[in-house]
């Protein structure tokens, strides 16, 4: 239980707003003070979605990514995650487009190699485009973090382990509660761990009022754990968290009183076999 817990703060994603949090970051400034503010407050990892600065509208833009990524490794040693999910991205030059974020070599990018309906809109993954991807993330030196929404996405996933395809050990994050994948109960987590890989790293996050009893039992289940805006804006109930920061000082506080140290970066690292 005392194993060091690595803290990911997922700090804007494509759907909070401004109108829904004041907090909520837009420009590559904002993203970047976000990200050192929790990295101060204990995180050890940040992912990031870039933004269109005027609008918020989600952008898949490589400069503004780079300009992110550049300005956080000024200013702090936190693992960068940048995303290659393409939310807004269509047309033939999609796949290259999405692996734009790979290009620029950060520490990690998440891997959506598997597809679902996300409430509203369809998130497709094709089995070219995980392979595709995959295999760039190795040529980059890029950390993969697996993302699966549901028990057929750590099967696929098994499977491009098997091919080579992932450099091992492999980082899982489990995303529990999203419509229309995996639910957010203990058993739904539970049901999830035991399906994974057995030399498997694993972290879990838990979307809207999900969250906390999410990242709790991943907490007692030795896991890691992922917070910020992308997954939820709210303290508690009618009260919203003040900044990024605010969350990592939830799941430290957490993380303290279960018995779990924090991994710094540095820590963090080592434990996913991150240069």
């Amino acid at each position: 239980m005392g194993k060091k817990i690595i803290i990911t703060a997922a700090l804007v994603g494509s759907r909070p707003m401004k109108e829904n949090n004041p907090a909520v970051p837009y420009t590559p400034r904002e993203i970047i003070t976000a990200a050192v503010e929790s990295h101060k407050a204990g995180a050890a990892v940040v992912h990031i979605h870039v933004r269109d600065p005027e609008t918020g509208a989600p952008s898949s833009s490589a400069q503004h990514f780079k300009e992110v990524l550049e300005g956080i490794r000024d200013k702090c040693d936190i693992i960068v995650n940048l995303t290659t999910s393409g939310l807004n991205i269509e047309g033939p030059d999609a796949t290259e487009e999405r692996l734009k974020p790979v290009y620029l070599k950060p520490d990690m990018c998440s891997y959506d190699h598997g597809s679902m309906n996300f409430f509203d809109w369809a998130f497709v993954n094709s089995p070219e485009w995980a392979e595709k991807c995959a295999i760039a993330m190795m040529k980059a030196g890029v950390k993969p973090e697996i993302e699966v929404f549901d028990v057929g996405h750590i099967h696929q996933a098994k499977n491009l382990i098997e091919k080579g395809l992932i450099v091992p050990p492999p980082y899982f994050q489990l995303c529990m509660g999203v419509k229309w994948g995996i639910g957010g109960e203990i058993e739904d987590l539970l049901f999830m761990k035991n399906k994974l890989p057995k030399n498997a790293l694993w972290s879990v996050l838990g979307v809207q009022k999900t969250q906390l009893p999410m990242i709790t039992m991943g907490m007692l289940l030795g896991g890691h754990v992922r917070v910020g805006f992308e997954d939820n804006i709210y303290l508690k109930k009618g009260v919203l968290f003040r900044n990024n920061a605010a969350a990592v000082e939830m799941a430290v506080n957490l993380a303290e009183k279960l018995g779990r140290s924090v991994a710094s970066s540095t820590e963090a690292r080592n434990i996913l076999g991150i240069d």
